[in-house]
């Protein structure tokens, strides 16, 4: 009886230094998701990073530059008071790999980015805020965004090739993304939509999180391809039709947590989205945004973009 006392007077020690190391871990005040603002060339580039421990002394992460997917961080390595973590190069220009380093600066971060072309940058970040969901929401009256006429209420960002033949809105070649003038922050979004074979575009949620529109049917489901939040959340299956058919999406966001229905069938539920992805408009996670379609990709087409608002 003395010996199983005492072994387990000592798994129980154990037990509680193994509680008080990850507590301590979970204290960092480096830890958690950041939205994060950097100042390059005259431009405020989104991002967004998030650091978590991996054992007893390991920090790791995960990074989204202005545009291309969230990328890991192997560590993030303190020294000082100063963190430092490196991103391999991506869709950047060739160079070197992406060096950032960073400073607690009261509530938040700063720090400089070294780019791939071995230019200085600085950079501020801000916690990502918690976003509320709310279980049993309330629905206002739907609302179609485009008039089958003409581009009110949208703005291209940059030259425009965006039409509208026969009631379809139509991007027939890569060119500039087109951004609604009205902004929402918890709805409803029923999409139709035709991808032209081996075409590439998205929607952006709040013009923060991109949902994937490829012409991709047959390929195994992926976090970059059709249906996913663009290198967060992977879809439980191709849902994707042919490249000449019509296709749809209902799409509900509340808070963080996003429902993708592809073509009638469930492929992401009720899955919190983790941050902003690459392309993003802005970082400010907590305020309402502008739906966001991607035309600097590929050709693609609309003919139906209807938002229900969520109410309080």
């Amino acid at each position: 009886m003395k010996m199983r006392l005492k072994l387990f007077s000592a798994m129980a020690g154990m037990l509680l230094s193994a509680v008080a190391i990850v507590n301590a871990q979970e204290a960092n005040p480096l830890e958690g998701t950041w939205d994060i603002v950097i100042e390059k060339d005259g431009e405020q580039l989104p991002s967004w990073l998030e650091i978590t421990h991996s054992g007893t002394s390991t920090l790791v992460g995960r990074f989204v530059y202005a545009f291309g997917s969230a990328r890991p961080i192997a560590e993030v390595k303190v020294k000082n008071d100063i963190f430092s973590f490196i991103i391999p190069k991506q869709w950047e220009p060739e160079g070197t790999d992406m060096t950032f380093t960073g400073s607690l600066d009261g509530e938040g971060l700063k720090g400089t980015m070294i780019y791939t072309d071995g230019q200085p940058y600085s950079w501020t970040a801000v916690r990502a805020p918690q976003l509320e969901y709310v279980a049993k929401a309330k629905w206002g009256k739907s609302k179609e965004l485009f008039n089958e006429k003409d581009l009110t209420g949208w703005k291209a960002k940059g030259d425009n090739q965006w039409v509208i033949e026969n009631g379809i809105l139509k991007s027939p070649k890569s060119g500039a993304n087109l951004v609604s003038e009205e902004k929402f922050k918890d709805f409803k979004l029923h999409a139709e939509f035709k991808v032209p074979s081996g075409s590439n575009s998205g929607i952006y949620l709040r013009g923060r999180y991109e949902v994937q529109i490829t012409d991709d049917k047959g390929s195994e489901p992926s976090s970059v391809l059709f249906g996913g939040i663009y290198g967060f959340l992977t879809p439980n299956e191709m849902a994707a039709n042919d490249a000449s058919e019509w296709q749809t999406y209902d799409i509900t966001l509340i808070g963080r947590r996003v429902t993708i229905v592809a073509n009638g069938k469930t492929i992401i539920n009720d899955q919190n989205i983790p941050g902003i992805t690459g392309g993003a408009l802005d970082s400010n996670e907590g305020e309402a945004g502008p739906f966001l379609i991607q035309g600097d990709h590929g050709p693609i087409m609309f003919r139906k973009f209807e938002v229900t608002p969520r109410v309080e």
